[in-house]
């Protein structure tokens, strides 16, 4: 199951400018537009995020709190730079260096050693995948609105946690896996997506539920690090909002 999850949640990760999201809001329901409004305002805002330079994370999984795997990414919003690194199920430290949506270019290096040639081609892509992922995981609640989404609105849902409005999104050509289809539960009181059904591309019914708790503050912004299925937790956690990346973030090992 782990695999399959962790290669969840691959739609692409180009936030949307205002005028991207207008586009994107035409073809959903104008109901679930507000309610996505509202998620984003309660982040922090599109103007904040937009200006926020990038992100440093951690991004993995945990079952009974016990980590089975970890890697952190830093990431340069602005200019696309991307490093991820961390160590392979076979105990070998890896660092991925590339600029997201480049596939041809890029460094890789295991444990300190430089790859060259096609293995090199294979990481990068790789760090892409790695990329896409990761940063879905932590920051799907600021993507709803984003070019190829489309929302419908699923009703209320009443509980013993309040009132919730529930959130379709299916996609339309974009992303690793297009065909995955997702509900996000928003609770009325704090505009904040808790709960997350997914059905990927190929899975067949009922969907996977997960949580999104753990909220922390930075900078203004709001960012969910942890997501829970029972025991597990995919986690995204050791947020760092960024204002200048050390140039040699994204040079070298």
């Amino acid at each position: 199951m782990m695999k399959r999850v962790l290669l969840a949640a691959s739609c692409a990760i180009v936030l949307a400018a205002p005028s991207q999201a207008r586009a994107a809001a035409a073809d959903s329901d104008p109901r679930a537009v507000r309610v996505a409004q509202q998620v984003l305002d309660a982040l922090g805002g599109q103007k904040r995020w937009d200006a926020l330079p990038g992100l440093r994370w951690s991004f993995g999984s945990a079952s009974h709190d016990t980590v089975r795997s970890t890697r952190r990414h830093a990431w340069n919003k602005h200019t696309g730079q991307h490093r991820v690194e961390g160590t392979n199920r076979a105990g070998v430290k890896f660092v991925f260096l590339h600029t997201v949506g480049d596939t041809t270019g890029g460094a890789a290096w295991m444990n300190g050693q430089a790859i060259e040639g096609d293995s090199l081609h294979k990481l990068v892509r790789r760090a892409e995948a790695l990329w896409v992922n990761d940063t879905y995981w932590l920051l799907m609640p600021y993507k709803l609105l984003d070019p190829g989404v489309h929302l419908g609105y699923e009703g209320e849902v009443h509980d013993s946690m309040g009132t919730f409005d529930r959130l379709s999104l299916s996609f339309d050509h974009v992303g690793l896996t297009p065909g995955d289809h997702y509900w996000v539960s928003v609770n009325r009181k704090n505009h904040r997506i808790e709960r997350w059904d997914m059905m990927l591309e190929g899975q067949q019914p009922p969907p996977e539920h997960w949580t999104l708790e753990g909220w922390e503050r930075h900078d203004g912004l709001w960012f969910a690090t942890a997501h829970r299925q029972g025991t597990l937790n995919v986690f995204t956690n050791g947020v760092e909002t960024v204002h200048e990346f050390p140039a040699s973030d994204f040079k070298s090992p």
